[in-house]
């Protein structure tokens, strides 16, 4: 038996290959990791959908497979139960003719008709009512079996190629971009060449269809969060009694949370397609991570109904995993504004861009001791800066003026009440 590429995800239908974690001769059970999957910025563990003995290894670290291919073959034995041949009144009693079917993820044709096919009266039924050839739909179920879903794939496959023609011919011609010159740097010296990593292609192409794509602003400020400080250093203690770290960051959520919900255009996104413009109704933040691997932005659920203990634990672990590579895709996506904060590594103000399809991202510096001129005397002051940068599709500089205002007075203003530990 044939263990493929499951459905990884909505809009997911491929990944490269980083590990393979059997070889051919090994016993497995179902459900045990065979290969992990780089998908976007996740790296997902892939089951075995049959236990058995290892009999062929179809792909190799570095491979990028598709939805449905094959990853390897499994002598499954007498333990593996035989699809049964279903008998229901819509089949002709004559023998079918066979009909070829070419998928191009198998090594050879296979030829077999629709009697043979394993599938339930509703499958069938629909499929007739369809016009669809059930020889021709890849059947994802223990033995090859046809399920509903792998009819609707089918459909949608169909539906995509005459979906892109129509695309094609609307779109208008794009302007053709002269290739980079290949120059061969070791004329000069010694040099060293590493391939570019799937999670560096998928940054690279985020961002470049982000700058492509958005005409944004960056609106620059500063805050005083001297006070801020104050009240993370009284509670800190508490905090990791709790087994938590009361960090910037937390704190941050809280303030763009409360600045969000009287600017709900910051909370939204641009549907181009429809011509609307989408308020989202909930508060789901992503904070960038800087990795190893390249930056990943997990995202933090209904912040709004979270308390400083629940983000600081919850910012702590989404980390800890994006640093290890153990994120999942859904844990990536859903986000609604997002924040970046260079101020463990350094620097001032920057131009984050903004991460599609929201409309808006802040970006945060390392906190600077400054001269400050406070009621109308000279202070030292402990000064954040801060940098918004929009989509100006959707955006104006007065509204985003005005946002920044309320940010930097929520940063300045926090209540000790929600610092305080019940």
């Amino acid at each position: 038996m044939d263990v493929r590429l499951p459905k990884l995800g909505e809009g997911a239908d491929s990944g490269v290959v980083i590990s393979l974690l059997v070889k051919e001769g090994d016993a497995v059970k179902e459900g045990q990791t065979i290969i992990e999957l780089e998908n976007e910025k996740a790296v997902a563990p892939i089951p075995a959908t049959v236990s058995g003995t290892v009999t062929k290894i179809r792909v190799k670290e570095g491979d990028k497979i598709s939805v449905g291919q094959i990853i390897l073959s499994v002598d499954a034995g007498d333990t593996e139960a035989k699809p049964v041949k279903e008998k229901t009144a819509e089949e002709a009693p004559r023998k079918a003719k066979p009909t070829v079917v070419e998928n191009e993820d198998e090594e050879e044709n296979v030829a077999k008709t629709e009697a043979e096919v394993a599938a339930a009266p509703s499958v069938r039924k629909l499929a007739v009512e369809l016009g669809i050839d059930l020889t021709r739909v890849r059947g994802s179920g223990r033995g090859g079996r046809i399920v509903m879903a792998d009819l609707r794939a089918h459909i949608q496959r169909l539906q995509k190629p005459a979906a892109e023609t129509k695309a094609a011919a609307a779109a208008p011609a794009k302007t053709k971009v002269a290739s980079t010159e290949q120059i061969d740097f070791s004329k000069w010296g010694a040099i060293s060449r590493k391939p570019v990593s799937q999670l560096r292609k998928v940054i690279s192409q985020r961002m470049a269809e982000s700058w492509t794509t958005v005409p944004r602003v960056t609106q620059f400020d500063e805050a005083d969060i001297t006070a801020l400080m104050e009240l993370r250093k009284k509670y800190q203690a508490a905090y990791e009694a709790k087994g938590a770290r009361l960090t910037l960051t937390p704190l941050v959520l809280k303030a763009v949370v409360a600045t969000l919900k009287p600017h709900p255009i910051f909370n939204a996104s641009l549907d181009e397609a429809a011509g609307e413009i989408v308020f989202k109704e909930y508060y789901h933040i992503g904070v960038a991570v800087d990795t190893d691997a390249g930056l990943l932005v997990p995202v933090l659920r209904d912040v709004d109904k979270k308390d400083l203990l629940q983000l600081a634990k919850e910012v702590e672990e989404l980390a800890a995993k994006a640093r290890e590579r153990k994120l999942s895709l859904d844990e990536m996506k859903g986000g609604t504004f997002t924040i970046s904060n260079q101020g463990g590594i350094g620097g001032g103000h920057f131009t984050p861009i903004i991460n599609l399809p929201e409309v808006a991202i802040l970006g945060l510096g390392r906190g600077a001791l400054k001269p400050v001129v406070k009621d109308k005397q000279t202070q030292q002051r402990l000064m954040l800066p801060i940098a918004i940068s929009y989509d100006h599709r959707v955006i104006d500089g007065g509204a985003a003026a005005r946002f920044t205002v309320d940010l930097v007075k929520a940063l300045e203003g926090f209540s000790e009440e929600e610092v305080k530990l019940g």
